[in-house]
């Protein structure tokens, strides 16, 4: 494959990338969005999260499930209390190395 080539192909995927996440800018701008849009779009990383931790939790490979049920659990406390989707994630590993390493 040409360096030409290659560099298209990684300023078209800039742009596909780019564009779909501009629009919402470009078209609320200086508009403030209706309250239950905004619940609605500050719980989207927690429901993302849930999303990929849930399904994990059955697919373990060391056949026991209560290692992903406590990091579930870890996670979905420390989401419950508020805290930001990064702290949500470095509590659940916290939680779970201290869990392993008690065990």
């Amino acid at each position: 494959m040409s360096n030409s080539i290659i560099v298209l192909t990684i300023i078209g995927m800039g742009l596909v990338t780019y564009i779909p996440r501009m629009i919402p800018f470009i078209m609320f701008r200086g508009k403030e969005l209706p309250p239950f849009l905004q619940g609605v779009l500050k719980n989207v990383p927690y429901a993302t999260l849930g999303a990929l931790i849930f399904p994990a939790v059955f697919f373990i490979q060391e056949g026991s499930i209560i290692p992903g049920l406590v990091g579930m659990a870890a996670a979905f406390l420390i989401a419950f209390l508020g805290a930001n989707v990064i702290f949500v994630v470095l509590g659940s590993i916290a939680i779970l190395s201290a869990y392993s390493w008690l065990l």
